[in-house]
């Protein structure tokens, strides 16, 4: 081989097909492991910004929360603004308390507690506290630095989603009785300028769900990875977790998150999960996903364990 070609076909390599058709299965990539997030991280205190960090564990750059998102909790006092400026096209933002305001550009976004606001590529933003104030705050950085990209032309308009239309959307659907009866009972936000994928940006979806007093959400799963925020809950509420099902539909050797208010955990990719309310008051819960990509490039394959089958059925987009 000449020089010439050597300079061209030095990182070349060749596997044969079985020594490289599965890396997760050959342990060449991580698991997306279970981890979870103290809502101590958000006490009050000086402004900051506390990232889940779980690079190391994915053998990624960082910070990653999974492969492609971030999860943080954004700490701001009235007299210390934050800013923020991710290289993402896709930022979800959840009230956990206070109010302020957002200054974009030469507009400001006013938020206030429990509202829910998106914002999308480009947006530099200084956040500003009326009140001590913090966000539970998801965005697809980790994402943009895989594939080497620079996130450029905005997809969608910042957009805010009041805390009481929220409510009053999940409230309409727990008055509905056969809503109630699901094994869900949850609102998923949306832009209209995504009629395809239904979801919050083109690349996040989320979702705003009350667990009620004495429910049991059967287990499901999906490949995209769950960033889940829980709002409010009692001491009996927790979600098990595991690669399997039995004939009954019970999780095989699961693990268990417990929830606490204000807290985060992850679920990880392709995992059977389901909710448990044993704490005779209702609960409710933000599950952030990339559930969009997912869902554009059909591959998002969420599945629900029905009791009255003998196992799972797959829902198509």
């Amino acid at each position: 081989m000449t020089q010439i070609h050597a300079d061209w076909t030095h990182d070349a390599q060749y596997f044969e097909y079985t020594k490289a058709a599965n890396p997760l299965g050959a342990g060449l990539i991580t698991n997306v492991p279970l981890a979870s997030f103290s809502g101590r991280l958000h006490e009050p205190g000086p402004s900051r910004i506390v990232t889940f960090d779980l690079s190391s564990d994915l053998q990624t750059d960082g910070p990653a929360t999974s492969p492609s998102l971030c999860a943080n909790f954004v700490c701001i006092r009235p007299d210390e603004p934050v800013e923020t400026h991710p290289n993402a096209t896709s930022e979800v933002y959840y009230v956990i308390r206070g109010g302020g305001w957002t200054r974009l550009g030469d507009r400001d976004l006013h938020w206030d507690e429990g509202d829910f606001f998106a914002l999308p590529a480009g947006s530099a933003a200084v956040h500003h506290a009326e009140t001590d104030a913090a966000f539970y705050w998801v965005h697809d950085e980790p994402l943009l630095r895989y594939l080497g990209a620079t996130a450029g032309s905005p997809r969608f308009e910042p957009t805010l989603y009041p805390r009481e239309q929220a409510v009053a959307a999940l409230h309409e659907i727990e008055q509905d009785a056969v809503a109630a009866r699901r094994s869900r009972v949850s609102v998923l936000l949306a832009n209209r300028g995504f009629e395809q994928t239904r979801t919050i940006t083109h690349v996040l979806w989320t979702m705003f769900g009350v667990l009620p007093e004495g429910a049991v959400q059967l287990p499901h799963r999906h490949e995209s990875v769950a960033l889940d925020f829980i709002i409010d809950c009692e001491p009996g509420c927790y979600t098990l977790i595991g690669r399997d099902l039995d004939h009954e539909g019970n999780i095989l050797h699961p693990r268990r998150a417990d929830w606490e208010p204000g807290s985060a955990f992850v679920t990880p990719p392709g995992l059977w999960h389901a909710h448990y309310n044993e704490s005779g008051t209702p609960a409710h819960l933000i599950p952030i996903q990339d559930a969009g990509l997912h869902t554009y490039l059909r591959t998002l394959d969420i599945r629900f364990y029905h009791e009255k089958a003998t196992t799972y059925v797959s829902v198509k987009p």
